[in-house]
């Protein structure tokens, strides 16, 4: 019994110190990442390369999911407004609840699972083959090249793509509840215009640079950090994704309640 408790003890100590380990060394890797943006060379054609992966890649998972999920959240409320004889917040509704919480967060945890995995991938594949060491013998600094380009393309294509996101969303939810449902055109674009303001999309666009931040950083310190061959790529990649997901829902939290208790 004593046994097992001290290997339970053991067992969370490690695990904390590695959580520790971890923040420690992905902010020291967001410090390298910053100072190298701003320091020649300046590689225009690998972060070309990177936004293309990030923007392109993922821009028909993300309207894909922007679609369905203005679909949904629209025949949900008109169902749940119709048993009052509220129909006409649909609009509104469907619209703060995209631009507002919907669109970063489901964005987010799109492109965590398509880009961060593919960014853990890459580098945990360069690692484990000593491709980027080789580099760093090359005298070619591995986070500039590799690290800064990717991070940097994420930040700034998220809000893109969040944006792009919640047009679709809405306008989805629009085709269905006017063309569909039958609710008034005018009243559905009325409402949205009184419940979202021009706050809630620059929040948005905020929320999306962050989760950027924090995509690209966790998927490529998974990678560039891998080891044990194949299987350990795999553990990375696995690692990578579940990491970024739980960023994103906790910096969503967080800045959710810095955004708008200060109203």
């Amino acid at each position: 019994m004593l046994q097992q408790l001290k290997a339970g003890v053991e067992q969370i100590g490690e695990r904390t110190i590695s959580a520790i380990e971890d923040v420690g060394n992905i902010s020291m890797l967001l410090a390298q990442t910053l100072i190298w943006a701003v320091r020649p060379p300046y590689r225009f054609k690998i972060f070309l390369q990177a936004l293309e992966s990030v923007g392109v890649g993922s821009l028909f998972i993300v309207l894909f999911t922007g679609l369905f999920t203005g679909l949904v959240m629209a025949y949900q409320s008109i169902y749940a407004f119709g048993l009052f004889g509220a129909e006409t917040l649909v609009g509104g509704t469907v619209a703060a609840s995209v631009v507002r919480e919907l669109g970063p967060v489901l964005t987010g945890l799109m492109v965590a699972g398509r880009t961060g995995s593919s960014m853990t991938t890459e580098l945990g594949t360069m690692r484990v083959t000593e491709q980027i060491d080789a580099m760093a013998v090359m005298a070619v600094n591995p986070v500039q090249y590799l690290v800064m380009p990717r991070v940097l393309a994420t930040t700034l294509m998220m809000p893109i793509l969040v944006m792009l996101f919640n047009f679709v969303a809405i306008g989805g939810s629009y085709v269905l509840s006017v063309a569909v449902m039958n609710i008034d055109p005018g009243i559905f674009v009325q409402k949205i215009r009184d419940f979202v303001v021009v706050k809630d999309v620059f929040y948005s666009g905020i929320k999306a640079a962050c989760f950027g931040v924090a995509i690209g950083l966790v998927g490529c310190y998974k990678g560039f950090y891998a080891s044990g061959g194949a299987k350990g790529v795999g553990e990375a990649t696995t690692s990578s994704v579940v990491t970024s997901s739980i960023a994103v829902l906790f910096i969503d939290y967080v800045l959710t309640v810095f955004m708008y208790s200060t109203n």
